[in-house]
């Protein structure tokens, strides 16, 4: 096949990136022909998606035409990561079969988090629509300009619609295929697909007993939004229920590393903030520790990291929502711990219940090696190429609707929600 790749960034910046980085090379191997159509650059060249691949490549900066490149290269499919130009995104989806991978909220949620911040931080529910508007500054959703809101509600129902018009659709986590669902995709467009730990390779055997190392890690940027302060605030109690000693490793960097250093100071905990790590380094921090805790307070999509710690046997603590309960199974790979709302004691609660018993401690790092070896890069590839392979048939493709007049799926999609908010 020839597999055009459209994506809104060049620059790996992230986990989509870094994603496609891996997976441009994987489809090329098994023989299929893959280009690069691409938003946006920021001019590192080391951190290209395509660095060292012989591909063609072509920056589109918004217009509805089409580069003359693609056109020439024919590809037989368009496989889409999210792009922010609607105008591009149409001519492609005119033109072209096409599969979009759905790696954010996106088309869900007015500000991309599904997760309300007053009174307290919590996962939201709603369907996207017209009720969200007073929703968002009631709740603290995102900020309390209302040009910006209207904007970014307008963004995203546009995201919805043009979801309509995509051949197939990707996402990594039960989690996510709910969500497109709850906002009217029919799920038989919808394809879940994990995204395999790349750069990062489960250890060759089970893993065995050992002394604990009384390490606690967390891995991910320093934004209230992630939950360190949860962490740092559930320490002390973890340690008074131990019993024993406790040191949190933090790797990653933000706009609360110095907030967050004072509150670790407050609290008198063994805390050690390391930055940014690279992949070999996560790596050796992982299979020294005893425990991720991933604290997020908003719904992951997926979760990447968690699957990483099971690479090296380490289990993982986090909050019962999104996309995590893909990889994590209480009592199995880790533990969750309550989210209604998510608090710090019921944090320390499942961290308490995974380190306190050797023999069930040592029975989460064998489940989290054994949930890690089942997400493969083989078993991606393969689902997506036996997708896209199908809906590059032309028995598969279906007249692009024209967009001359109001169309009447837009109208549709806008009466439930109008009605709930008329009901208010």
């Amino acid at each position: 096949m020839r597999i055009a790749i459209a994506a809104p960034l060049r620059t790996i910046v992230g986990g989509a990136e870094t994603y496609l980085r891996a997976l441009m090379p994987a489809l090329l191997a098994r023989g299929h022909q893959v280009a690069l159509l691409y938003e946006q650059d920021a001019g590192d060249p080391t951190m290209h998606v395509d660095t060292g691949l012989d591909i063609p490549r072509w920056q589109t900066r918004g217009e509805s035409a089409l580069p003359a490149g693609l056109i020439r290269w024919r590809p037989d499919v368009v496989y889409a990561q999210g792009l922010t130009f609607p105008d591009v995104e149409d001519a492609l989806l005119d033109a072209y079969p096409a599969a979009l991978f759905v790696h954010a909220h996106r088309g869900t949620c007015i500000s991309g988090s599904k997760t309300h911040a007053f009174p307290e931080m919590r996962e939201c529910e709603r369907t996207l629509g017209p009720g969200c508007l007073a929703y968002y500054f009631t709740r603290r959703c995102g900020g309390l300009n209302p040009v910006t809101t209207l904007s970014l509600y307008t963004r995203e129902r546009g995201h919805r619609r043009r979801m309509s018009r995509y051949r197939a659709l990707f996402v990594a986590s039960r989690h996510m295929e709910h969500e497109l669902v709850h906002n009217g995709v029919p799920g038989k467009h919808i394809h879940r697909n994990p995204i395999p730990p790349y750069g990062a390779v489960p250890i060759s055997r089970p893993p065995e007993e050992r002394p604990p190392t009384d390490t606690i890690l967390y891995v991910g940027r320093l934004v209230r939004s992630k939950g360190c302060h949860h962490l740092i605030e559930a320490m002390p109690r973890v340690r008074a229920a131990l019993g024993r000693p406790l040191r949190l490793v933090v790797a990653g960097t933000g706009p609360m590393e110095e907030e967050l250093k004072a509150q670790a100071r407050r609290t008198n905990a063994d805390i050690e903030f390391l930055s940014w790590v690279d992949a070999r380094t996560r790596q050796a921090l992982m299979e020294a520790a005893d425990l991720l805790v991933l604290p997020t307070l908003m719904p992951e999509t997926f979760g990447m990291v968690g699957v990483e710690a099971g690479c090296a046997g380490l289990p993982t603590v986090a909050y019962s929502m999104g996309g995590v309960a893909e990889w994590l199974e209480p009592g199995v790979s880790g533990e969750f711990a309550h989210a209604d709302p998510p608090t710090s004691s019921s944090l320390a609660e499942a961290m308490v219940r995974a380190l306190r018993d050797p023999v069930h401690h040592l029975r989460l790092r064998n489940g989290a090696w054994e949930m890690a070896r089942t997400i493969t890069s083989d078993t991606h590839v393969g689902r997506l190429e036996r997708v896209l392979e199908r809906i590059s048939q032309p028995s598969e493709v279906r007249a692009a609707p024209k967009r001359k007049f109001v169309r009447l799926d837009v109208v549709q999609d806008y009466i439930p929600s109008l009605l709930e908010f008329r009901a208010k």
